[in-house]
């Protein structure tokens, strides 16, 4: 998933770096994503590979790759989910969206099925901060392949605030 392949272990994504993202406060103005979506069936993706593969090849054509893959997931429903690829630019045949705001992040690491838990982790890590959670992005860090690789499979979950 990762453009920069030779700066990858896995020539696919690279290592993910729990530290930089945990408990942390994020701002973005305008950052710029390419958005698409996902089928599921409760909850359960269908062909997200598929969708990110066609998006990812048409990024890296038109120079568009991002300096830290970021690859955020909106699950709007039990059906489906959208999902969002961070981009340096807008390109032709993109669908671009820009998201501003301030995240609070926290890292989990383990299976996707763990995924209902983490939210709710994450809602008691927001309201210890005297915050409230708007809108929760789910960050997928590596593929399900790479994290076998990397033996971690970290997520990060983002709340808007």
């Amino acid at each position: 998933m990762n453009s920069k392949k030779d700066t990858s272990e896995t020539g696919c994504c690279p290592r993910f770096n729990p530290e930089a993202w945990d408990e942390k406060e994020v701002t973005w103005t305008e950052k710029l994503f390419v958005k698409d979506q996902v089928r599921s069936f409760l909850h359960i993706p269908l062909n997200f590979g598929q969708v990110m593969v066609k998006n990812m090849e048409k990024i890296e054509r038109a120079g568009a790759s991002a300096k830290e893959t970021i690859v955020l997931s909106d699950e709007k429903s039990m059906w489906g989910s959208d999902i969002y690829i961070a981009v340096e630019k807008d390109f032709v045949g993109s669908n671009a969206v820009k998201i501003s705001g301030t995240f609070l992040t926290k890292v989990f690491e383990g299976p996707y099925k763990d995924t209902g838990k983490w939210m709710r982790d994450m809602n008691s890590f927001v309201t210890s901060k005297g915050k409230t959670a708007k809108k929760t992005f789910v960050f997928y860090t590596t593929c399900p392949k790479c994290a076998k690789v990397y033996g971690k499979n970290y997520v990060v979950l983002l709340a808007e605030v």
